[in-house]
């Protein structure tokens, strides 16, 4: 079958012809129809990630939405969501089939596109259960997205809006694309100047928020250290990334005296089954129209131009179309384009 193989750490897929390893029971094999890319798919394939390495050629991707061709479990036919663990022997979904753990696969409810089921995959999880199941968002609370221009923080700026909460700043450095989170449910934004300093930006962040209830972090480093000085009494912090830094200076003062809660989530260590009811939101959200996710399509033989846009931060989600090759998007839908090689 067709394949995306990375040869090397720190090496471009490029499209190869492998062999499925062969079903064995508890698994189901799955013809790829949509599979995004993630940045943790960039990082893991650099061979610099703490937490997998791989030592030979594999197929890359962690994520996917097919239609089951043969299991023991799952109905021939049905379209599912797949949450996928490559490694050399474990061929990804940037294919045209993958072999996933049937504890690793959910059906799409009817009617959900399947390129933007996705899509928000990932990257909705990683906002949704940070947002509503650790910090525990509440109607009318304060929210802070660190890192709002990315794929996750366009959807935790979406789903804390919807979730009722009283106030979104997003925080990014690209004016740009933080002025369309406006258009997303953002109440404020607040772009990163690398000249300002941690009282500055402190100074900058509380007066566009207000005292803060629940801080989404994805960069860490310098610009938390000054959202917490933004935050207020008992609020919750949580952090899915350190793009600005591996570090922090945290003053036990401000700790304790604003009583706060710090805390980490990876989704990568969460079970899909632990996942499931973020799921069935997010999609419930894109059916009715309260989520928005733009998309770039790509080819399975574009896979290293997608590799490229990817690594780019595009602030959209770059899906591989393994299939048919091209699968144009929904009539009138503006979550969706195709790369331009493909217009």
């Amino acid at each position: 079958m067709p394949a995306a193989v990375v040869e090397s750490a720190g090496a471009e897929p490029t499209l190869r012809t492998i062999e499925l390893p062969t079903r064995r029971t508890g698994t189901s094999v799955v013809a790829v129809v949509a599979a995004p890319l993630n940045p943790l798919d960039l990082l893991i394939a650099s061979g610099t990630f703490h937490s997998v390495r791989h030592e030979g050629p594999y197929v890359p991707g962690s994520e996917c939405v097919g239609v089951v061709v043969e299991s023991d479990t799952h109905p021939v036919g049905t379209t599912v969501y797949a949450e996928c663990h490559a490694s050399p022997t474990s061929p990804g979904p940037l294919a045209s089939h993958v072999l996933v753990a049937d504890e690793d696969l959910l059906a799409l409810p009817e009617g959900t596109d399947p390129v933007l089921g996705a899509a928000v995959g990932n990257s909705g999880t990683a906002a949704f259960m940070p947002l509503v199941e650790v910090a525990g968002l509440q109607p009318g609370e304060t929210v802070l997205v660190l890192g709002a221009t990315g794929a996750v923080g366009q959807f935790a700026v979406q789903i804390a809006h919807a979730r009722g909460a009283g106030r979104v700043v997003g925080v990014a450095r690209d004016q740009a694309a933080l002025d369309k989170l406006l258009n997303l449910g953002a109440d404020a934004v607040v772009a990163l100047d690398p000249e300002d300093g941690l009282e500055d930006l402190g100074a900058r962040l509380a007066e566009a928020a207000g005292p803060v209830d629940v801080v989404l972090d994805g960069l860490f480093g310098g610009p938390l250290e000054a959202a917490l000085r933004a935050c207020g009494p008992r609020a919750r912090v949580v952090n899915i990334g350190n793009v600005a830094g591996g570090e922090i200076a945290l003053p036990a003062g401000l700790l304790r005296g604003r009583q706060l809660s710090v805390s980490g989530f990876a989704g990568l260590h969460t079970p899909l089954a632990q996942k499931a009811a973020a799921l069935a939101w997010l999609w419930g959200a894109l059916t009715t129209g309260h989520l928005h996710v733009p998309v770039r399509t790509f080819r399975l033989d574009q896979v290293a131009s997608a590799w490229r846009v990817q690594a780019t931060s595009p602030h959209a989600k770059c899906v591989i179309l393994p299939g048919d090759g091209h699968r144009p998007g929904v009539p009138g839908d503006p979550n969706r384009t195709t790369d331009e090689s493909e217009q």
